[in-house]
């Protein structure tokens, strides 16, 4: 690659930190169509976008969700997806150390997510936030990926180079939307993969290995 990358901008949400909604609502219905009907009301509903846009509170769209949840005869099941989601948001410590890596060797590391006003304040105190020189969450924007405007607004906010980026997003269209701003995307899938896509343009990320190690693995090939 002829490029040098020196920035790479993370999503949050399946990324940074878990959030697998479908999974979520596996573990707890076990009905494909129950499953359905309860994403269509909350994740995937227009309130859902809207919070991540900073368009609605999650007062307002909790509120909006029960009521739709109640027509259908479903309170009790939104009831439990509203009060028990937030425990999706595990910090995924692998990435986190990918973070710290890519930090040691001089990349600017930036977050760019679809995200509400009160989950960004609740990962605002988690540990690795510190290790983020930047970022743009949509709620602060009122726009939201795959808009091209919410990746120019995180180049222009830090005068960044689309050329010099690479983003990171575990949603394909988000991803693929990044090289119609200039930027590389990369589908994230898991840690390994992604050291692997980050190697083929050039960013190295795998922990170094210890001379001892490496005599070792030289002795073994």
């Amino acid at each position: 690659m002829n490029v040098l990358y020196k920035n790479i901008i993370f999503d949050l949400g399946g990324v940074v930190v878990d959030f697998d909604p479908r999974e979520f609502l596996v573990d707890h219905f076990m009905n494909e169509r129950v499953e359905d009907q309860l994403y269509d009301i909350t994740f995937g509903s227009e309130e859902w976008l809207q919070m991540d846009a900073g368009l609605l509170t999650r007062e307002e769209g909790d509120r909006i969700m029960r009521e739709k949840g109640a027509a259908l005869r479903r309170s009790f099941e939104v009831g439990v997806i509203l009060d028990d989601w937030y425990d999706m948001l595990r910090t995924k410590d692998d990435t986190v150390q990918l973070i710290k890596r890519l930090k040691k060797r001089g990349y600017g590391v930036f977050y760019l997510s679809n995200i509400s006003w009160d989950v960004l304040e609740m990962l605002q105190q988690r540990k690795f936030w510190q290790l983020f020189d930047g970022g743009v969450a949509s709620c602060e924007v009122k726009l939201a990926k795959p808009d091209l405007r919410i990746y120019h607004a995180l180049l222009a906010k830090y005068g960044l180079s689309a050329a010099e980026s690479i983003f990171i997003d575990d949603n394909t269209v988000n991803a693929s939307a990044a090289f119609d701003a200039d930027i590389t995307g990369i589908h994230f899938k898991n840690v390994r993969t992604l050291q692997r896509a980050l190697l083929s343009y050039g960013v190295e990320s795998e922990k170094k290995l210890s001379r001892q190690k490496q005599a070792a693995t030289v002795a073994a090939e």
